[in-house]
């Protein structure tokens, strides 16, 4: 897709969300190549971006909130406060990727690889995290408050999450859960659930 293109479908994206899907088109970025694209501050938000190749690209303070970016390549990319609340991020792509103070609350990122991620200060409360990747990513002031982790890997990153109360684990992580300095005083709120595979 060329500078051209992209620029109608983003054009005509906005005008459907703004008119309350009554003019414009949605756009459909299903599979598009828009490596390394400036795409900071636009609105996508319930577009269609699953399996789109989106290495490099700059999202930041983007409007993606319900996009479907299933089995979607960002790796690298940078999201550093965007909205992705609701979006739908399953089985994607986020190796390194910048989500520092990003907002993803009830995202579903079942199966994501987010190794070596940046999430510093994101919100992740009640996301759907089962199954992710977070080894090596960077957690510091994270919100997981009610998110499910459940055979989600991490390592002693956890300690540097802030809250996560009323969150879900499978039992095999409770020896990196309760190594975090607030383990004990949130215990009571949180769900085990028996592990199916090694998680931690």
């Amino acid at each position: 897709m060329d500078a051209t293109e992209l620029k109608v479908t983003l054009d005509q994206h906005k005008l459907w969300i703004e008119s309350d899907h009554q003019e414009g088109k949605r756009a459909i970025l299903h599979g598009a190549h828009l490596v390394g694209v400036n795409l900071q501050g636009v609105n996508l938000q319930d577009a269609d971006l699953e399996r789109a190749h989106l290495v490099g690209v700059n999202l930041q303070g983007a409007n993606l909130w319900g996009a479907y970016l299933q089995g979607a390549n960002l790796w690298g990319a940078y999201l550093q406060g965007a909205n992705l609340w609701g979006a739908n991020l399953q089985s994607a792509h986020l190796m390194g990727v910048n989500l520092q103070s990003a907002s993803l609350q009830s995202a579903n990122l079942e199966g994501a690889n987010l190794w070596g991620a940046y999430l510093q200060g994101a919100n992740l409360q009640s996301a759907h995290l089962v199954g992710v990747n977070l080894q090596s990513a960077n957690l510091q002031s994270a919100n997981l408050v009610g998110a499910n982790l459940r055979g989600a890997t991490f390592d002693l990153n956890f300690k540097k999450v802030a809250y996560f109360q009323n969150a879900t684990f499978s039992e095999d992580q409770i020896a990196w859960v309760c190594l975090h300095p607030r383990f004990s005083e949130w215990a009571s709120t949180l769900k085990w659930m028996k592990a199916e595979r090694l998680s931690a």
